[in-house]
Order: structure tokens, then sequence, then C-alpha cells
């Protein structure tokens, strides 16, 4: 992995592998800082390939039994299962997700969520339905412009793709740039799986160029998009010119909202964790921990003996539990908040300083600010790092209040000793999903934002069905 250029990875058109003679992105290891890879920047010439591939394959793949579908994305479940280490090994490379935690999520989750839509196939998802006079029939939608991030890359894409397949539509697919690779790994599960050549095509490039192509073509009927919310904007207004349906899982600033009568210690310790997954690079975890005033000073306390066990180097360590960010400009945007943070009169309990991290790789310290304020940047914005704020609140009501007082709503978290109290509070928090004392990830469970966290959901039924187009036949 550590070699300077070891792979040259090419787009998947129609099936075959295209290795552009133009301008190539380099793929480089948050870690050592060394190339590993090329990808080649596409084109929108690229994207007309990977579309009219898509289009032409589109009937074929849609006119299939659901069953025979089901079959083959069962097939890729088990693909991904049988290169997990492999692809653990990969992203760990790409994006500097710790061995562990790659080979645990990163590389897990994806065959877990595909098979899911498989079984909810084979459980006898209804395509048809009679109400009243009318046959109302649910249709493959037809070209899907899938466009992915770097945080969880196969994840991002399988939770895409295998729904999409499922549904009979046909796909083209652009990963991020910062870590594309295991997206032609993934190409290679599909065609062993029997995916036929077209009906998943994939175009490496950048978002201003090979995304806004897709969002833009007209013969893309639908695009899924994980982002930032600035991105997801731009593709929105991109795809409003041809009125195309835009499913969008976008940013987040979640809140751990942590009851007077809460166990304090197994909410901090649980929270903190939440908030450092993948090196806090995770749009669900709960960046602010609301905590009662009066026992404020204790949760930061409990926050900072928790946080001084969370290792922070080489990826590659099992004993790691924070390696790099996954490249140098997000490191540089994380250090820029926690100076922000500084600026804004939060108190800078743990971390925050560089001098005792790898000289070489995107690394960042673990870092916990207390004191902080509803109205602080570091409060409302998305750092997408491993910093906490930790805030003080008066009651229930002000809780509440703080929680919904940012401009998204993905994710939360409510800890309570008195569980209808605590799911009470859930309910009130304007998010896609909550997690109550610590309530495991559903990965057949519906996953997406309110407000500008983005619309639509994906896993499960629901993330089927924002493949599929809806027809009633009158007879």
């Amino acid at each position: 992995m550590a070699a300077p250029v070891t792979v040259r990875a090419g787009h998947v058109l129609g099936g075959t592998l295209v290795e552009s003679a133009g301008e190539r992105i380099e793929v480089v290891n948050p870690a050592t800082e060394e190339v590993i890879a090329t990808v080649p920047a596409g084109t929108p010439a690229d994207v007309d390939t990977a579309v009219v591939a898509a289009a032409e394959a589109f009937p074929a793949w849609a006119a299939r039994d659901p069953r025979e579908r089901a079959a083959v994305v069962r097939k890729v479940a088990e693909g991904l299962v049988a290169r997990r280490a492999e692809i653990a090994a990969l992203i760990t490379a790409e994006m500097g997700s710790p061995i562990g935690f790659a080979t645990k999520v990163q590389a897990s989750l994806p065959a877990a969520t595909t098979a899911g839509i498989a079984d909810l196939l084979d459980g006898g998802y209804a395509f048809t339905e009679e109400i009243g006079n009318s046959l109302v029939v649910r249709e493959p939608i037809g070209v899907v412009g899938a466009i992915t991030p770097w945080n969880y890359p196969l994840h991002q894409i399988a939770a895409k793709v295998a729904p999409a397949l499922a549904a009979g539509n046909t796909v083209v697919l652009k990963p991020s740039e910062v870590a594309p690779l295991n997206a032609n790994l993934f190409l290679e599960i599909l065609a062993a799986a029997g995916v036929p050549d077209g009906v998943v095509n994939l175009v490496h490039g950048t978002g201003p160029v090979v995304g806004a192509a897709i969002a833009a073509h007209p013969r893309v009927d639908m695009v899924s998009f994980t982002g930032s919310t600035a991105a997801g904007k731009a593709v929105s207004a991109v795809a409003a010119q041809t009125v195309k349906r835009v499913a969008l899982e976008l940013g987040g600033k979640s809140a751990n909202v942590v009851l007077d009568d809460a166990d304090l210690a197994r909410a901090v310790k649980i929270g903190l964790a939440n908030t450092y997954i993948n090196g806090g690079q995770t749009c669900t975890a709960w960046t602010r921990m609301l905590v009662p005033a009066d026992r404020h000073d204790e949760a930061v306390d409990l926050a900072v003996a928790a946080a001084a066990k969370y290792t922070v180097g080489d990826p590659l360590d099992e004993s790691t539990r924070i390696g790099p960010m996954a490249s140098a400009a997000q490191r540089d945007r994380v250090l820029d908040y926690i100076r922000v943070g500084v600026e804004e009169g939060a108190t800078l309990a743990h971390g925050g300083k560089t001098d005792d991290l790898p000289e070489r790789g995107a690394y960042v310290p673990a870092t916990i600010f207390a004191g902080v304020r509803s109205d602080m940047r570091i409060a409302q914005e998305e750092i997408f790092g491993p910093v906490l704020s930790i805030l003080p609140y008066a009651d229930e009501d002000e809780a509440v209040a703080i929680a919904n007082s940012t401009v998204y709503g993905l994710a939360g978290a409510v800890f309570g000793a008195d569980q209808d109290r605590a799911v009470a509070v859930a309910k009130r928090l304007r998010t896609g999903q909550v997690d109550v004392n610590g309530g495991a990830f559903n990965p057949v469970a519906p996953f997406g934002g309110y407000k500008q966290s983005g619309n639509g959901r994906e896993l499960g039924r629901f993330g089927l069905e924002e493949f599929l187009e809806v027809k009633s036949i009158q007879r």
C-alpha cells in the first residue's frame, strides 16, 4: 500500500474497463501521504457513454422477474462477504479508516444491507396491489445516477446500487475521487454475481464535472446523492432542469440529549464513541452532547477521561481507534474548526493540539469543547472530525429546543432512566433517526434526514421504494 503508484483504475462502461488517455486523479493514502493509485478524470463524454449503455441495458434488466434480480443481489452480498478482508485493507489505504473498524463496519455493512434488499424481495415484496378498481403497479424508474462520498465509500455505493438493481433499474455510478478504488472492486463483484454488462457503469471524476454531468443528463431519470449539503443543493439545482427525481442524504449536526435521570457515565461513554466513530467522519455522529447544567462539569470530566483512551495513529495498527482524516484538506478543515471553537470562547477541555500526533499523515487530535453555546459555529456547523461539543441546558424543553436549533436533522440520541420519557423526547426531535439508550443501528430501517439533511430514505423497504415509480391502471 505504500508504493508510489500501484494501481491504474479505470472507468467501467458497458462492461468494459476503460483507461482514459486524458488527465488522471491521484489517490493518496492519508496515513503515509503517498500516491497509491490513479483514476481517470472523467468527462461529460464519459458520462454520456455510460448513460447510453445503462439506457440500452434497462429494458432487459427491468423485464426480469424480481426473484431473479433478488438472486443476483444476494450473490453480490455473498461476493462482498468473500472479499471482506481485501475490501477493508483497500478502504484503510484509501481514506484512513482504522483496520479494525474497516473490517467490522466499512467492509461488512455493505454485505448486510445488500442481503437485506434480497431478503425483502424473497419475502414477497408487493410490486402490485389492488385499490378499488385500480391495479397499482410499482415499476423501475429507469437510469439512476448514483453519486457517493468518501467517508463510508462502499457502504454508500451498496446502499444505492443494491436497491436500484433489485427494483429493476440500471445505474451510472460516480464514487468520490478521494476513495474511488473500492468502486472498481465492487464492479468486479457485480460481474461475478451475474449483473449483465451495462446494467451498472462506473465513471470516475470530480463532482463539478462528472457529478454535474450525471445530474444534468436528460436520459438519467433519477439522481441519488450522498455528500455535503452544499453539494446536494448544487445537484438539486442542476437536476431540476430536467425534473428528474432527486434523493439526498446530506450533512448532520446530531444532538445526544442526556436527560437528568440518565446514567451519566454510560451516556457519556456511548456518546463519545459515537462522536469519534470513523474519526468523526460520520454524518450521523452525535457531535453535540446536551447535559443538565448542574451536571455539565461532571460530564466533561467523564468525557475527557474516556477520550484519553482514543489512540490516534497508524490505521493499520489494531490498537488505533482514530486514524487520519481522509485527506489533507479534511485535516485542515477540522483543525480550522478547532481554532474557531477557541476563538468563540468555548473551553478546550481535551485535545486541540497537534504536538503528539505523527509527523506525517492527515492526523487531527481527539478534541472536546466544554461550555459550548448553541449559537457557536462549532455547535451549528458540521465539522466532520473527532470533535465533541458539550452544551449545558436548563430543562427538558430547552434541551429539545437546542437539539432542534440547527439547519440539520439527520440523527440523534436520547438517554434516560425512564424509557417511555426518553422515547417521548425522541419523538420531539426533528430528525430522521434517534437512538434511545444506545439502541443498535438497524440496517433495514429507513435512513435519511429532515430539513437540510436531505430528502428520501435509504435501506430496507423505504430504500427500495425510492427507486420505483407508481402507476395506476383502472379497469
